[in-house]
Formats: structure tokens, C-alpha cells, sequence
């Protein structure tokens, strides 16, 4: 337990953030709140006066880490604050989930509930008075505090999702789809790309479906008129990207037929020639049980038509296996898919009869060994084209954004290509420059010439 404090103390908060980046971006939210406000952050659970953890509540393996970090910081601190996706889950008894497990937690909040959070901290740890601790020290003035790098940050543009897709519960926990205003996206966009960010990574639940809810109305920035949907977003992100050479990169992008106009922006290099779009499967009929918008032969064409319109695209996407149901052929055509539609960089995920998900309600539910039978199978495939498509590489010079470069890179580093996503795609395994004056700097970018393929990472020579 943590010492009582005294009136000079500042108070001290543990801060764990589990799951996807949509949480991440929660996490830095409160994170700012609570700086602005004079909190500090632990570094342990034990050196804190109180502790927040931003659950997971997407899958069993999610449900099971954030449960036992709950645990962990109780048994360690004593004093927890819950919050995230798994905290807005209802227990058998129709009373919170969390508070069933873990009974000694001090408050338990749903997903997106900073102000919530904030009211619990108060009630728990008084914050300290300082009349001008609102100039937040580490920030990156209006958007905050980041809990990534400094070099690269996730920006959210909307919360919830329209769809009802079978396998998903993300709707019952964070609801339907409500976009940013598009003033505040840009602002915030403007905020990192000073503050030295040089990636940017655009996420939501939908990023497609961005001003959907608000009928795509315009919005004003600095003046002009600019209009609340993806397309334009993307022009103006990557307009303002460019005096600082800055990445954008998308992520979460259905496969709807507005995304073929954001294609030729790729091509002239406004914006990453990079998509992420969650397919989950190809067959017809697997798609249709999973309630997905958009059929497995449409989707190969127009990633067809994608690489036409912009030949260096690359294509990341994320898939189930064993889904409820799913046959032998249905399988296969999704190997067939994989290896047809190219896709460069490819998850996939052993079917999870998440509790509350529609989908567990549907016959055909497979033994888990053959789900992750399944799976495996899957990953050797996905394997085998992804590093056919690197392959392609060797030879060619990229441009690489340096993430971990030790004594300033004398004995090589690590860096990603515009193909590279931050924590789920591979590396580039940079090597010793062959110039003594050539120096790698983390957050900075370098050419280099791609000379192997080391399994998903390339391995290059700084330029």
C-alpha cells in the first residue's frame, strides 16, 4: 500500500493501457487530464499513491490479461480504478463483470469515460492546487500527452461502429458510430505534426464510415470549409503532412467503393500507399453468418483494381478462422483468397466464442484444437506469400523511419518502410553504416538499400 500523502505531495498515479490503439488513444486522453491537473505518473505499481487500468474486453485472451492485471495492481498497490471495454461488461447476475471478479476495486467505468475516470481519481486522491499546472509538461499542446514514441502517435477520428457483425460485441461497449468534428481532428493533426510526430496513424472503429452519423455536413478549419467524411479528411491530413515530411497512415478502412477515391491520393504520394482493412473471410456464405458489408469476390476486385490505380499499394488485413460453421471448402477458398488477393500482411485469429457475441448462437461451432489447427494452417500461407511479396524488395532503396538506433546507429538499428505498421507488421533490421560520418537518429529518416529478407523483417544498408 502506498503512504498516506501529505499536503506536499504530489500525488502519483500507476497507469496501465491494455488492447487495441482505440484504447491507447482513451489512455492518453486521461493521461492529459490527469497532468494537466498536477497528477504524476509511477513508474510501479508499489510507488503509487493509486492505480488505472484500461481494460480489454474484445476476446477471452483480452478479458483474461486485463482481469489478472487487476489482480496484479490490487495485490501490489491496493487501490484500483478499472476502465476500457471489459469495464462496461455485465456479470451473470446482470451487476458489473469486474466488480464480481475483483470486488476491492475502487470504481469501474465503461470505454471513452475520461471525465468518469477523472471523478473516481478525485474521490479517491485529492488532486493537488497549483493555479497553473494547465501548462501540461511532455505535451504536445492540444493533443495532449502520448503514450507512444514521440515520433509517430495515433490519431482517433471516430468512436463506435454501425456494423453488427456477429463475432464482434464492440457496439454494445463503445455503441454506434459518432465521428469527430473535423476541426478538432485537424487541430489535433496540426499539434503533433509540430510537436515533431512524423507518422501519423489515423484509426477508429470504422474510418470509411467517418461522418456517416453527421450526414458527411461540412465542418470549418482555419477558416475554410471542409467536409466531414474520409476523402477530404485524407487530402487536408496529407497536405499538412508534407512541409514536414511526414507519414499518414490508415487504418481500419472497410472495403466500401468511396475508398477507391482515395487510392490516386496514394499514388501521388499525399498519403501512405498503405491500407489496413480487416476482411475477416472471403467466402460468400461465412461472410454472410458474420453479418460483414461487403462479399469475398467484390473484395478481390477491388484490391485489383486498387493495385492498378497504385502498384507500390500494400494491403494488411485481419482474418478468422474456425468460424461457427465454417466447412473445409469454406476454409480453403480463404487460403485461395489469400494467396489470389495477394495480401502482403495478414493476422488471423482462432474463432472466440466471446461471451455475448451473436455468433456462439450459431450451429456448426467447431472444436477449439481445429480452430487453432485452422489458424496455423492459415499463418503458414499468409507466411509464404508475405515473404514472397518482400522478396521483391531486395535490391530496391526505401526510405526508412528510424525507431532504435543505439549509440547513434554505429552498429546498425531498427526501422520501418511506408509497408511497416508500429507493433503488428515487421521491421527493417538496419545495419552497421558503411560511412564512419553516417549517423541513424530514432525519429528521423534514412535511405537504405534492402539487401534480405530475414522471416517478415527486411534486413537493409543505411545509404
Amino acid at each position: 500500500m502506498s503512504e498516506a500523502l501529505s499536503p506536499t505531495k504530489t500525488p502519483k498515479i500507476g497507469f496501465v493501457s491494455l488492447g487495441c490503439p482505440k484504447n491507447l488513444t482513451d489512455s492518453e486522453l486521461i493521461l492529459t487530464q490527469l497532468s494537466a491537473e498536477g497528477y504524476q505518473t509511477a513508474k510501479s505499481f508499489e510507488g503509487a499513491d493509486l492505480v488505472i487500468v484500461n481494460t480489454c474486453g474484445f476476446i477471452d485472451d483480452a478479458v483474461k490479461e486485463s482481469l489478472d492485471t487487476i489482480g496484479e495492481a490490487l495485490a501490489e498497490n491496493g487501490k484500483v480504478i478499472v476502465t476500457g471495454c471489459l469495464g462496461a461488461r455485465a456479470g451473470d447476475d446482470g451487476g458489473n463483470y469486474v466488480q464480481q471478479v475483483h470486488p476491492r476495486v475502487l470504481a469501474v467505468t465503461g470505454p471513452q469515460a475520461t471525465q468518469d475516470v477523472m471523478d473516481a481519481v478525485h474521490r479517491n486522491l485529492p488532486k493537488p492546487h497549483d493555479p497553473f499546472i494547465d501548462l501540461v509538461p511532455g505535451a504536445f499542446g492540444e493533443a495532449g500527452i502520448k503514450l507512444t514514441p514521440r515520433h509517430y502517435a495515433y490519431l482517433k477520428i471516430s468512436e463506435g461502429c454501425n456494423h453488427r457483425c456477429t463475432f464482434c460485441i464492440i457496439p454494445s461497449m463503445r455503441g454506434d458510430l459518432v465521428s469527430r468534428p473535423i476541426g478538432d481532428v485537424l487541430n489535433e493533426a496540426r499539434a503533433l505534426f509540430e510537436g515533431g510526430v512524423k507518422e501519423l496513424l489515423i484509426i477508429s472503429q470504422d474510418t470509411s464510415a467517418y461522418g456517416v452519423d453527421v450526414k458527411y455536413r461540412t465542418g470549418f478549419w482555419d477558416g475554410k470549409p471542409v467536409k466531414t467524411r474520409m476523402l477530404e479528411l485524407v487530402q487536408t491530413l496529407g497536405a499538412m503532412a508534407a512541409p514536414y515530411g511526414a507519414w499518414v497512415r490508415l487504418h481500419y478502412v472497410y472495403p466500401y467503393p468511396s475508398v477507391d477515391d482515395v487510392i490516386p491520393l496514394m499514388a501521388q504520394g499525399l498519403v501512405l500507399p498503405y491500407l489496413d482493412v480487416p476482411f475477416q473471410h472471403s467466402h460468400p456464405d461465412v461472410l454472410k453468418r458474420m453479418k460483414r458489408p461487403a462479399s469475398g469476390e467484390k473484395n478481390l476486385e477491388r484490391i485489383q483494381r486498387w493495385r492498378e490505380m497504385c502498384p507500390e499499394l500494400v494491403v494488411r488485413s485481419t482474418f478468422i478462422a474456425g468460424f461457427p460453421g465454417e466447412t473445409e471448402e469454406e476454409f480453403l477458398h480463404l487460403l485461395d483468397f489469400l494467396r489470389e488477393a495477394q495480401i502482403d500482411r495478414a493476422g488471423c485469429f482462432a474463432y472466440s466464442d466471446v461471451t455475448g457475441a451473436e455468433a456462439n448462437q450459431l450451429p456448426g461451432m467447431l472444436p477449439l484444437e481445429e480452430r487453432e489447427a485452422r489458424r496455423a494452417r492459415f499463418m503458414a500461407v499468409a507466411e509464404e506469400v508475405s515473404i514472397a511479396r518482400l522478396q521483391r524488395r531486395v535490391g530496391s532503396t526505401m526510405q526508412v523511419l528510424v525507431d532504435h538506433a543505439p549509440a547513434m546507429g554505429r552498429k546498425g538499428g531498427v526501422g520501418r518502410t511506408y509497408a511497416d505498421a508500429p507493433e503488428i507488421d515487421g521491421t527493417v533490421q538496419l545495419l552497421a553504416p558503411e560511412k564512419i560520418s553516417k549517423q541513424l537518429k530514432v525519429g528521423e529518416f534514412t535511405k537504405a538499400r534492402i539487401v534480405g529478407v530475414q522471416g517478415h523483417d527486411l534486413v537493409a544498408q543505411p545509404i
